[in-house]
């Protein structure tokens, strides 16, 4: 088959006195029938390629299939009189919600179980279902979910009756994906936000349960570079309404005692100032940044926002995150070190959670009952599997109550964890975690996966999955490079990888491909990246910067056609992202933007070889971006190595929803690069 050639259109695009030449242009109308059919050729292409590979991409499904539990139980979770939890048996796509009614966790094996959700029963022949969101009223009586088939970002909220399992008439279209619906605490109301025509989250709504009447507009968010959430706080008293930007928070109040009150405001926004909001007693605790790059804690009367003070003193060394209060103590969660840490407040200072490893992720599960006398803590790490611990919270007594399943042998001693440094061309050093078995460089240097992000203050931490244990075994490195754009090293970390610092992003990814080639871990032949959205950004612009370094690069649903999209006010979330990347309205902006876009940089010169995917509903990077860049690259690279894009025709940003469906494209993936790698 011959390598898919798009047509093209000539385009310009011309601001501040610059042209840029984009044939491409055309492929942005999906209602054009040509757009369809490129992409169709592409797959076509991508399919013809990956045939050679069936076997080494049989032999790595199977592998990792067998690594499926049989079945797999997450630790109850008590609410109330009931223990929620999930269970995923092994021959199932999705997973089920279940309850059982306990006095205690040690009554639980009695108990017998009430499925409140089956997705697997939800989702009937379906090829794509996504459940993101369920909310319980107070009495547990009524579950409130959100449910998508197209990948998208619009959810429609169902409400279905656990006494009796029927669905309510109650369904509500157009609903953001995350963090967009509470209950009252009468149970009679449901709070609500639904996105407009980009599908930004702006409009907050409140329904009246078995109402017919039109809901009512409590508040719109008509900056369009904001985001509107909400969330309850942990004591259920407030529901949080966040209206967020990059840079910049604004929060309101209501009470879900009284939810035909007024919203409640907080704090006006200000530019530059973020925080967040907790309640506790007759108190709000406040996060801000005021003054506090890595965040302080302050608290104010619940009756009188004006009057605040410090709870603790701040330290820049901590970057505290978020508050988790209960009812009789408070709970820090945030950063040091590069690690995620747990504080509880004692004689007013922090006082730190410790754990064995050097290397670990932590995190407070969802879904606790404000008054429990148990706080649960998830622990893992690249060799320990998702751990849950039980922190009595009257005595800090910690115990373990439940520790993933991993099917099929697995020996933890058998492979090493590590921590490196490398540094950066202006000093910085750059944590990065490795995982590999052991005697993976007794015959010197290895092939090597370098995967990094960098966006948004997201972190990239430690975890352990069982479906990469194949790849390990085959004596394959895995390095994550926690590169500046995340917030691993504080909030200064990401600061200096954004806007017009961005440039530090591909550079430290760059310098830790550099670092780990010096130090014998790799070679160019036998590494590979791997990044997705703003990672495929990263690995994207890394492969015009220094693509010589690599052996195979892999964009998935990257985020290439940063010009483009950002100067598009009628693409979904571009308005929210300015502070992210900067306005290329303005000159100095677009200029610093045009010196890394991936698609704007192609040129004539060997690249390595490229897996590129996208997903037809992505309403997060379009897939344009990917489809247009691996057209300009076909016309440009002067190298025989191969290039393919896969597009998910039928899902969005987060590719196939099915658990057998992902390892699918996970096994195809690693087939791929394994294959360009010369692993065995």
């Amino acid at each position: 088959m011959k390598v898919p050639v798009a047509k093209r259109e000539p385009f310009v695009h011309e601001i501040h006195g610059d042209v840029r030449e984009d044939d491409y242009y055309w492929m942005r109308d999906r209602s054009n029938p040509d757009v369809v059919e490129y992409l169709e050729e592409e797959n076509a292409y991508y399919r013809e390629v990956m045939t050679p590979l069936e076997k080494q991409t049989n032999e790595i499904y199977e592998g990792m299939v067998a690594r499926v539990p049989e079945a797999e139980v997450k630790v109850p979770v008590q609410n109330g009189a009931y223990f929620y939890y999930s269970r995923h048996d092994k021959e199932q796509q999705y997973p089920v919600y279940a309850r059982k009614k306990a006095a205690n966790r040690s009554l639980l094996a009695e108990a017998s179980e009430e499925i409140i959700l089956d997705l697997n029963e939800l989702a009937g022949d379906d090829d794509y279902l996504s459940v993101s969101l369920q909310r319980l009223n107070e009495e547990q009586t009524k579950l409130a979910y959100l449910e998508n088939r197209d990948g998208s970002d619009r959810y429609t909220i169902y409400v279905k009756d656990l006494q009796n399992g029927e669905l309510l008439p109650d369904k509500i279209n157009n609903v953001y994906i995350y963090s967009s619906v509470e209950w009252s605490q009468c149970g009679t109301y449901l709070f609500y936000v639904t996105v407009d025509e980009m599908q930004r989250p702006c409009y907050l709504w409140r329904h009246e349960v078995g109402s017919t009447e039109p809901d009512t507009l409590l508040y719109e968010e008509k900056d369009s570079t904001f985001a509107l959430f909400i969330s309850k706080t942990q004591s259920g008293k407030y529901i949080m309404v966040n209206s967020e930007s990059t840079m910049t928070d604004e929060a309101r109040l209501i009470d879900t005692e009284n939810p035909l009150a007024p919203v409640q405001l907080v704090d006006e926004r200000r530019r530059g100032i973020k925080y967040d909001v907790e309640h506790w007693g007759d108190d709000l605790l406040i996060l801000t940044n005021e003054d506090a790059l890595n965040f302080k804690l302050v608290r104010c009367s619940a009756n009188d926002f004006s009057k605040r003070e410090e709870v603790i003193p701040y330290d820049e060394n901590r970057y505290l995150q978020f508050v988790y209060p209960t009812l009789s103590k408070l709970f820090i969660y945030g950063r040091e070190n590069g690690l995620t840490q747990i504080w509880t407040i004692e004689n007013n200072s922090l006082q730190q959670l410790t754990w064995d490893e050097s290397l670990y992720t932590l995190s407070i599960t969802g879904g606790q009952s404000y008054d429990s006398p148990e706080l649960l803590v998830e622990y893992e790490s690249l060799l320990t599997p998702d751990t849950i611990y039980s922190l009595q919270i009257a005595t800090g007594e910690k115990e373990t109550i439940h520790t993933a399943t991993v099917n099929g042998v697995y020996h933890p001693e058998d492979y090493h964890q590590e921590q490196l440094w490398a540094t950066a061309r202006d000093g910085v050093k750059v944590p990065l975690m490795a995982v590999y078995k052991k005697g993976a460089l007794d015959n010197g240097p290895a092939p090597l996966i370098l995967t990094g992000y960098g966006s948004y203050g997201a972190s990239s931490n430690p975890y352990f999955n069982a479906y990469r244990l194949p790849i390990l075994d085959k004596g394959v490195i895995f390095v994550t490079a926690q590169v500046r754009g995340g917030s691993e090293m504080g909030r200064h970390w990401y600061e200096n990888g954004k806007t017009h610092q961005k440039l530090n992003s591909f550079n430290d990814f760059i310098d830790a491909a550099r670092f780990l080639i010096k130090e014998g871990y790799t070679t160019s032949d036998q590494i590979a990246a791997r990044g997705g959205s703003a990672g495929g950004l990263l690995v994207g612009a890394v492969s015009n910067m220094e693509g010589s370094i690599f052996k195979v690069i892999v964009p998935e649903v990257p985020f290439v056609d940063v010009l483009t999209t950002m100067l598009d006010e009628t693409i979904p979330l571009t308005t929210l992202e300015w502070d992210e990347w900067g306005n290329p309205k303005n000159e100095e902006d677009y200029n610093y933007m045009k010196s890394y876009s991936p698609y704007d940089n192609v040129e004539q010169k060997d690249y390595p070889h490229l897996y590129i995917t996208t997903g037809l509903n992505d309403p997060r990077v379009a897939y344009w971006e990917p489809a247009k860049w691996v057209a300009r690259l076909r016309t440009m690279k002067t190298d025989n190595n191969t290039l393919v894009l896969k597009t998910n025709m039928g899902a969005g940003h987060f590719g196939a929803s099915g658990r057998f469906d992902q390892l699918k494209e996970l096994a195809e993936y690693y087939a791929f690069v394994l294959d360009k790698l010369g692993a065995e």
